[in-house]
């Protein structure tokens, strides 16, 4: 099973501590941050599968932490944690993209559930978040932990940020790659210079897959990439 990410943004000291080790137990990587300018700099500098959000934090509400996650992210799922039960505020939440709420007190097991229903039902829609590792495409086999790609029984041996890269175009193969999402995946920052850095690995990748003309990665113009196999079309 993949490991799963998830940022946990809960001022409560008690709350936090036993949240974070309870979703630990359950296999999953958690980030706990105290208040909301600090999770929403965790955020940016590193890729997650989920969030939980307390809605009511200092210097930053869970609200607001999700309205700026939401200006360049609309994938990653968001749950928000508040002791308030008023509609108001779960309409005001999923208004700002969240995917569930659930109000304190909580069980343990209810919340668990939830994030289990919430990450099987976001794999179907995003593979970036598969825990598959090799691939064939074309006369191509490639092992993503190892970093090589074969073909006709020579391997090349790709770097680091190469090797990310491909799996995440293999994991959409004939499917539209998302620019910023694939920056903030592998870089974890979709600015201008990581672009740009983007756009050299690309090229170093078309290289390595000339081997095989019915293999290519194309660009889509304002948009991202596309790895296809057998000439399909854009």
């Amino acid at each position: 099973m993949a490991s799963f990410k998830i940022l946990l943004v809960e001022d409560d000291l008690n709350l936090g501590q036993i949240l974070n080790e309870y979703l630990m137990a359950k296999g999953y990587e958690t980030k706990l941050c105290r208040d909301g300018e600090e999770g929403l700099l965790a955020f940016k500098q590193e890729a997650f599968d989920l969030c939980l959000f307390d809605v009511m934090l200092p210097k930053k509400d869970g609200f607001s932490m999700a309205k700026e996650i939401r200006k360049t992210d609309s994938v990653t799922p968001i749950i928000f944690l508040t002791a308030k039960s008023m509609k108001e505020d779960t309409i005001e939440g999923f208004k700002l993209g969240g995917d569930d709420y659930i109000t304190k007190p909580f069980s343990m097991e209810e919340l668990l559930l939830r994030i289990q229903a919430i990450l099987r039902r976001t794999a179907e829609h995003n593979p970036q978040i598969s825990d598959q590792k090799i691939f064939e495409f074309g006369r191509f086999h490639y092992d993503y932990d190892k970093q090589l790609l074969t073909i006709d029984g020579e391997s090349s041996k790709l770097t680091s940020k190469e090797s990310e890269l491909l799996r995440l175009l293999c994991l959409h193969l004939n499917q539209p790659l998302d620019r910023s999402t694939a920056l903030k995946i592998i870089w974890r920052d979709d600015s201008y210079f990581n672009a740009r850095s983007m756009d050299v690995y690309i090229a170093k990748l078309r290289k390595h897959l000339k081997a095989d003309e019915s293999v290519q990665i194309m660009t889509l113009h304002g948009s991202g990439f596309k790895l296809i196999t057998d000439a399909q079309s854009a």
